[in-house]
């Protein structure tokens, strides 16, 4: 098998692990193979003061088994998340700690966020100001920073190489692949641990995006239709929280140690909008540019890619917006390949979609199967191609795959994956 691709390393996914409101990685596929949503009336926030109650919230998450509890007081939700992923991915890939430590220098850490543990540092001012401003807890206020979640996961492995935390809001999980990618083709690291997490299931967020008519306000009595990606009665996201990590080497690493590849990462492309703070650009020239230049990047023809995961909001801008720039990139093509959006049973994890979206496109290659698009009702003439509807569809020797992810600050990712 040759090692080398376009002269440039050839760089695998061997290790995948998932928090999610479906659970972990097989509990995940399952479900959204299934059509079965994760959205939910919330429990873990009060929301009487709120008008949205739902979301793709994880209940009864239990780190206890993964990270002491003394020390999980200290850590904020986001940084559990990642670090419970991250030993689930090790696990995954047929590695233990111990052989992760053991060639640390060359072990890159990637974990992205959009806010890291915001409530650690929301609890310290609050009890700071309770107490007459006199007891500051400095802690809180590190352990609040956006880059916890990787500092934790590259101590807990000894991972002594670069240490990343991408934060480009919504395309964060695809971005943290690609940068990955790049450290193991430029010699700067062997392996990486890779992943995006975001826990912003807060009162405080919920309301500003509602303010901003972002969040679908129509469905707190029926959570699991809320999330309507390309439905002509789309009304807004729904939120979510998680993520997945993954360990990323070089094809010729994975080989020598006998590991199972999920795929290989093929290219990927970045781009902004520099449009708006919040709204796509509406000519989609982030999204355009984004998915060309991973096709540019992978040296891969528009008809090769054989399924788009989407990144599919349920917003009525995004997803026709989305859609054209679909079929502006690949043309006559666009009308041939799946499309489906795995928002639409787990809602919008901000940071951690693009990795949940990633490891959905994983589990779809080995699987050979396509999750749907559920809630898809009524045709939307704006968004006219095939969504994969309401159920799963087999698709026997699937190779490759495009996934999608825009985000606020008109941050743009789309990465490109193939089955060895």
């Amino acid at each position: 098998m040759e090692l080398t691709r376009n002269g440039r390393k050839r760089v695998v996914i061997t290790g995948l692990g998932v928090v999610s409101p479906l659970g972990n990685k097989d509990e995940f596929w399952d479900a959204i193979a299934a059509g079965k949503s994760g959205i939910r009336r919330l429990q873990n926030i009060e929301t009487e003061h709120l008008n949205v109650k739902i979301g793709g919230e994880i209940r009864d998450f239990d780190s206890s088994e993964t990270i002491p509890p003394k020390q999980a007081r200290r850590m904020g939700r986001a940084t559990q998340f990642a670090i419970v992923a991250a030993v689930m991915a090790v696990k995954d890939a047929g590695l233990t700690v111990e052989n992760i430590s053991d060639i640390g220098r060359r072990v890159a850490t990637l974990i992205g966020t959009t806010l890291g543990s915001y409530e650690v540092g929301e609890s310290g001012i609050k009890a700071w100001r309770d107490s007459g401003y006199k007891r500051a807890n400095p802690m809180s206020i590190v352990n609040a920073l956006p880059n916890m979640p990787g500092h934790y996961v590259s101590k807990m492995l000894n991972a002594l190489g670069p240490l990343v935390t991408p934060s480009v809001a919504c395309a964060t999980g695809i971005q943290v692949v690609g940068e990955a990618c790049d450290l193991i083709q430029l010699g700067k690291c062997d392996l990486a641990v890779a992943g995006a997490v975001d826990a912003v299931m807060f009162d405080y967020i919920l309301a500003g995006f509602s303010a901003t008519r972002a969040l679908t306000r129509d469905y707190n009595d029926a959570p699991e239709q809320a999330s309507r990606p390309f439905d002509a009665n789309r009304s807004g996201f729904v939120l979510g929280e998680g993520g997945a990590v993954f360990i990323v080497e070089s094809l010729e690493r994975a080989i020598e140690r006998g590991a199972k590849i999920y795929a290989e990462v093929l290219g990927y492309g970045a781009s902004s909008d520099a449009y708006h703070v919040a709204a796509p650009d509406p000519d989609g020239g982030g999204a355009k540019r984004a998915m060309q230049w991973a096709l540019d990047d992978a040296k891969t023809a528009p008809s090769e890619v054989e399924y788009i995961n989407a990144h599919g909001s349920s917003t009525q801008a995004n997803d026709a917006i989305e859609t054209a720039a679909v079929k502006h990139v690949f043309d006559e093509d666009a009308y041939h390949i799946p499309v489906s959006s795995t928002k639409s049973m787990i809602g919008h994890a901000m940071a951690g979609c693009g990795s949940l979206e990633i490891s959905a496109c994983l589990m779809s290659l080995e699987r050979e199967l396509l999750h749907p698009t559920v809630n898809y009702e009524t045709p939307d003439p704006a968004c006219d191609l095939d969504y994969v509807p309401n159920e799963a569809r087999p698709v026997p020797g699937i190779r490759t795959i495009m996934s999608n992810s825009f985000g606020l600050g008109g941050q743009n990712a789309s990465i490109i994956l193939r089955k060895i």
